[in-house]
């Protein structure tokens, strides 16, 4: 954790994922968070249902 200017900054080096915040505690609790979404297992897509017709063209 580090201070620029009036934001701290956490990172955590191993992941390359870093966050700020206005105190040295806000930065650590956004980093946990950022750090929770990271490994948050990835959610479902719906697959769309797919619809088979059979068409019959005549002859004009």
């Amino acid at each position: 954790v580090w201070q620029e200017g009036n934001w701290f900054v956490a990172q955590c080096l191993e992941i390359d994922i870093a966050s700020q915040g206005e105190t040295e505690t806000e930065a650590l609790a956004n980093l946990e968070e950022a750090l929770s979404l990271h490994f948050e297992p990835p959610v479902a897509t719906i697959i769309p249902q797919i619809k088979t017709l059979q068409v019959e063209i005549g002859a004009a």
